[in-house]
């Protein structure tokens, strides 16, 4: 039976970036939890070429009624034109620690619903 939390994976080219959108994320009650990975080796097609770069990765663990918060908060504090942003959808999890995340994060979207589903603008 599905939950009502998702993981979040985002990549970033720095550490500075990568802390910055974890602190913000947990301090903001958007992710109860927000692992960093150093050192991750991606290849991927950008502008036509075959690209290879040094990232971290994210582990974002929050409500997947935060999802738009999450993707807006990263959009705007990402330092990457197009940057990676997928939700897993958490299918089972320990109780405990579902019941750690759903403690720890907003209950609701912090995103009025008129504006739900809306890019926000790129912080200059």
């Amino acid at each position: 039976m599905p939950t009502l939390y998702t993981v979040c994976l985002v990549t970033v080219g720095d550490e500075k970036t990568a802390d910055l959108i974890a602190r913000g994320l947990v301090e903001g009650k958007f992710a109860a939890c927000v692992s960093v990975i150093g050192n991750v080796a991606s290849t991927y097609r950008w502008q036509g070429k075959v690209e290879r770069s040094q990232e971290f990765l994210l582990i974002i663990k929050t409500r997947q009624k935060l999802r738009e918060d999450v993707e807006q908060f990263v959009k705007r504090n990402h330092t990457y034109t197009t940057p990676e942003i997928l939700f897993l959808d958490v299918e089972y999890g320990s109780r405990e620690y579902l019941d750690w995340v759903g403690a720890n994060t907003l209950f609701t979207s912090n995103i009025p619903k008129d504006k739900q589903g809306k890019t926000p603008d790129k912080r200059v």
